[in-house]
Parts: structure tokens; sequence; C-alpha cells
């Protein structure tokens, strides 16, 4: 069984600030880039059995600096939609909603298209990653570059809790994070990984 590695994007003007980035698709801030070239040493050299990324091109030029080859879009690797919150931090939201929290509330609906999204419906969408992986997994590691929610969605799902077990799960930009295998049960072997 293979290792399924994550790799949380490089940084955003809007993850900089705290602001809640969904559908708005940010590029990397000059930093951001340079965190995901600091990856490839993590994740160059290794034969991948899949290599999975959001559609958005903070997520697919990361997987480009960082070198992963091989990598195909994937629109369930998209990020929480995050509805009428879009563009906003948790400070703002705060204001109006003291005791808001993502990981049981969800978020309002935001424009035409984007509904937002409740913790369940994003476990759904981990579920329905690991159900296509999993047979990739039996051949070799699988790379998936991806956003922070998401991938602490996934996290929880592949270790067997509830989606809102995700928030236990903190992630930040530009990182590697290896999940993998102990006596056949799903375990987190390192996390938050910077070169």
């Amino acid at each position: 069984m293979g290792d399924l590695l994550l790799v949380r994007h490089g940084e955003t003007e809007w993850s900089l600030s705290g602001q809640h980035t969904s559908w708005t698709d940010l590029p990397l801030t000059e930093h951001g880039e340079e965190q995901a070239k600091s990856l490839a040493p993590l994740l160059t050299g290794r034969t991948y059995a899949l290599a999975l990324a959001s559609p958005l091109s903070r997520a697919l030029r990361t997987a480009e600096l960082a070198g992963i080859p091989g990598v195909v879009p994937d629109p369930d690797l998209h990020e929480w939609d995050y509805g009428g919150y879009e563009g906003v931090t948790t400070v703002e939201i705060h204001r109006s909603r003291p005791d808001w929290d993502l990981w049981t509330d969800g978020v309002p609906p935001g424009p035409e298209g984007h509904p937002g999204e409740s913790p369940e419906e994003i476990g759904a969408r981990a579920d329905r990653v690991l159900a296509r992986l999993s047979p990739a997994l039996a051949g070799g590691d699988v790379v998936l570059v991806a956003h922070a929610h998401f991938l602490r969605v996934l996290t929880a799902r592949r270790l067997g809790l509830p989606p809102a077990e995700g928030r236990l799960f903190q992630l930040a930009t530009g990182t590697v994070s290896r999940l993998s295998t102990e006596h056949d049960r799903p375990v987190i072997t390192e996390w938050n990984v910077r070169p």
C-alpha cells in the first residue's frame, strides 16, 4: 500500500489575509511561488501511481513549481464552497455571528452557482476522492495538491472520522503531509512538512 501525500498550495494574498477563498482564482504571491518551489526536494524523484490537483490555478501552479509529474486536474479537489463568506475573514464573520464555526455551522448561500457547502457535503466529496484513488494506492504513492479545508476534511475521512473533525488538523500553505498505514489502518505519518 502506497502513501497519500497531501500538498497545500502556496500562499496567496487571501490566504495571507485570512479571507475565505474557494472559487476566487487567485495567483500565488511571490512568497507562495517560493514555497511551491521549495517543496520539490520532498516530491520529485518519486514515482506516483496517481497525481491529482484542484483545477484552480494556485494548486496547479504549486504542482508545476514543485515538479510533480503527470498532474491531472480533479474538480472534486476544489476548496470548500464558502458561499456568502467568500472573501470574508472569520474575524469579520464573528462581528455579526460571534459563535459561528465553519466546522459545525457551514456557510450561507452566495451568488448564483455558489450555494455554499456543509461539512457533510465536503465529506461526501472527500469520500468520492478517496474511493477513486484507493486502487492507485494499492500500486504506489498518490499525491493530491489542493486547499486547506478540503484536505483537512479528506484527512478526517481517511482516518475514519466525521468531516467536522478536520478542524483538528491545521494546515499551513506550501506544506506536504503524508498519510500512510500501520497494521492496515490509516495513520498520519508527517504533517505540515517544509524543507
